[in-house]
């Protein structure tokens, strides 16, 4: 298709028109993301994140009294297909409450094992089957903001793509190191990396700060309900525990790994 240029921008006005029944398919069905291979960024800064992170920005929806041709320009690559979109259109595809005014139609990445690179000393968190999009984005926000070598989600509920997903991350999707398997296969590629195994969980447990970390290092969190599955504690170098005296005993998994992530990285001295 050849490139429309600035005076002749594509302009989509109705919510009926196909191409945005598409898109909204995209924002509510993982079948159709991964079926076509594309999913849905909102946000001037996740947008540019995504970029940073080297994702294939195909297509820019945006609202031209919301946006400067500016800022447009610099959010999509020279790839890009642009097509200017009514309010009532961006309303219907967007997925915050929060009127940036503009949408990006994104290539998924393939997020195999086999695809991650890591360095030679790394630190990875691993979460197995985290039901929360919330406590994911949170925790992907901290392996973020700790620079760690890799975040695995082992047995994932659902795609790393989902809309609450991308929101909650608030664009660390796009620039964390991820990789997605069955528990099986996590464990399998932590060993034959040499990669020692500590357990977040009761059973059999030794205090979190008592262990040493700076060796190749593997930190899993499972669900707040369901702890870890019995493979993991099986796998295990060693089960770890953060103390607690409350009366309950319970914490969200995503402080839980926060805690265990800076601890690993004190250690390292940062």
């Amino acid at each position: 298709m050849h490139k429309l240029h600035h005076h002749a921008l594509k302009q989509i006005t109705s919510p009926q028109n196909p191409l945005i029944k598409q898109l909204v398919l995209l924002q509510e069905k993982a079948k159709a993301r991964k079926q076509s291979g594309t999913f849905i960024i909102e946000g001037q800064r996740e947008i540019e994140l995504a970029r940073k992170g080297g994702y294939n920005i195909e297509t820019i929806l945006f609202v031209p009294e919301m946006l400067t041709e500016k800022q447009v320009a610099s959010l999509s690559g020279t790839k890009s297909d642009r097509i200017e979109i009514s309010r009532e259109v961006y309303q219907k595809l967007a997925y915050r409450d929060t009127t940036e005014g503009i949408i990006a139609v994104a290539k998924t990445k393939s997020l195999s094992l086999a695809d991650l690179q890591l360095g030679n000393n790394p630190l990875v968190l691993v979460a197995e089957a985290p039901e929360k999009p919330g406590n994911l984005g949170a925790m992907l926000r901290t392996a973020d903001a700790a620079r760690l070598d890799a975040v695995i989600i082992a047995n994932p509920k659902s795609d790393m793509y989902n809309p609450n997903v991308v929101r909650s991350s608030v664009g660390c999707l796009f620039t964390n190191n991820i990789a997605t398997g069955t528990t099986e296969d996590v464990i399998a590629f932590l060993k034959e990396k040499n990669i020692s195994i500590y357990c977040a969980t009761l059973q059999d447990s030794t205090y979190y700060h008592t262990q040493d970390y700076n060796q190749p290092t593997a930190l899993v969190v499972g669900t707040e309900a369901t702890g870890l599955s019995q493979e993991w504690r099986d796998a295990s170098t060693k089960n770890i525990i953060i103390p607690m005296q409350g009366e309950i005993d319970s914490m969200n998994v995503s402080v839980a790994a926060a805690i265990l992530i800076f601890e690993a990285k004190r250690q390292r001295g940062f």
